[in-house]
């Protein structure tokens, strides 16, 4: 039976990749922040309150691959994103270190056990927003592309170790969880239900980069075009 740890498995896209792994008979181990919110997932095999924040948090993270009796895939949801067009500096700061410190702590923590084990599978949710810096958000973009370039930097990394470690990187655009909350309303909105089934499929046939869905390929591939001088000027 294969083994799955799903970190930021609490709600939205972490939730829905957690309870389709056990639909498909995985042995699943879940986290977050807030424990109380993973009785919702099923019947899971281990669960943990985990703060990616915390300095401990990998050390919880090897007693859960313990508690599990190993890990095959490690899936990483977890993450924070608002809108800061006032550039309020708790909000720029608190983004910035979980998306940063945090993600590189955890996926670093994986990377080192999947090292050790010799094979493994990390998967994580970065975004779409990495692809150009967005006025309203700007260390929100910048830690996704942070997440990008840090998961291209470990797949060539263990290619030269000769490791047997696939990664997905996983880059939805607008997808309806407690992330988007708020009066803004968000064009090309998709479903977490769906967006798991897409993510499960690029997992499956160990995608490098799976961007969710054609649209959304599409646009990002129309913001790399576009130079510059004009994008700055571009009002989002």
């Amino acid at each position: 039976m294969k083994r799955a740890i799903v970190i930021g498995a609490s709600s939205g896209i972490g939730f829905e990749v957690a309870r389709q792994l056990l639909n498909e008979g995985w042995k699943v181990g879940v986290a977050a922040r807030r424990i109380d919110l993973l009785q919702n997932v099923g019947n899971v095999d281990a669960a943990e309150q985990i703060d990616v924040n915390d300095p401990n948090a990998t050390e919880q993270l090897r007693e859960m691959i313990s508690q599990l009796g190993g890990m095959d895939l490690f899936f990483y949801a977890a993450g924070i994103g608002k809108q800061n067009r006032e550039l309020h500096e708790h909000i720029e700061i608190q983004t910035a270190t979980t998306n940063g410190v945090g993600f590189v702590r955890m996926i670093g923590e994986a990377y080192r056990y999947f090292a050790e084990k010799g094979e493994g599978h990390i998967a994580a949710i970065t975004s779409i927003a990495g692809t150009k810096g967005l006025g309203p958000s700007p260390a929100y973009s910048a830690t996704k592309a942070l997440q990008n370039v840090y998961i291209q930097a470990l797949e060539q990394q263990a290619h030269a170790r000769g490791l047997n470690i696939y990664f997905t990187d996983i880059r939805p655009g607008f997808v309806n969880t407690a992330l988007l909350n708020g009066d803004f309303h968000y064009p090309m909105i998709m479903q977490p239900e769906d967006v798991a089934q897409k993510i499960l499929s690029a997992i499956r046939h160990k995608k490098h980069i799976c961007v969710i869905n054609w649209k959304y390929r599409l646009l990002t591939m129309l913001w790399r075009r576009i130079p510059r001088f004009i994008w700055r000027r571009m009002r989002l």
